[in-house]
């Protein structure tokens, strides 16, 4: 029982992150921790990854996956975006093709962000 609580608490708390990487930037409030979000994904996709061995690593996928494997869940694929869209669609999508638009998605929305954030420091100092 408590492993399907975990597992609700990811789907919702991992998607809520992800929706927030994706769209923070929007409000003035949230842009420094969205673009300060974005960089720890990054972060964590980059510098976490080189040092496991598995580009793309995300800590929250890694601890999701352990307790779907305690509730007998098998070949989990390497993207949670992948796993997230299978589950909520029911389809199988390329895991090529979610990799690359995941990339593309996070690339466009940290541009975004910190050009965002920079216009923003910049009016503030020149006020």
């Amino acid at each position: 029982m408590i492993w399907h609580i975990f597992d609700i608490f990811f789907v919702c708390f991992h998607s809520l992150l992800i929706v927030f990487n994706l769209f923070g930037w929007i409000w003035k409030r949230t842009r420094i921790l969205n673009l300060i979000v974005l960089g720890l994904t990054g972060a964590s996709w980059l510098f976490l990854g080189l040092i496991v061995g598995t580009l793309g690593y995300c800590p929250l996928t890694d601890w999701h996956f352990r307790i779907l494997e305690k509730l007998g869940k098998t070949d989990l694929p390497d993207s949670y975006i992948k796993y997230l869209a299978d589950r909520l669609t029911g389809l199988d999508f390329n895991p090529s093709l979610v990799d690359k638009v995941t990339l593309y998605v996070f690339l466009g929305a940290f541009a975004i962000s910190l050009s965002l954030n920079v216009r923003d420091f910049i009016r503030k100092k020149h006020k």
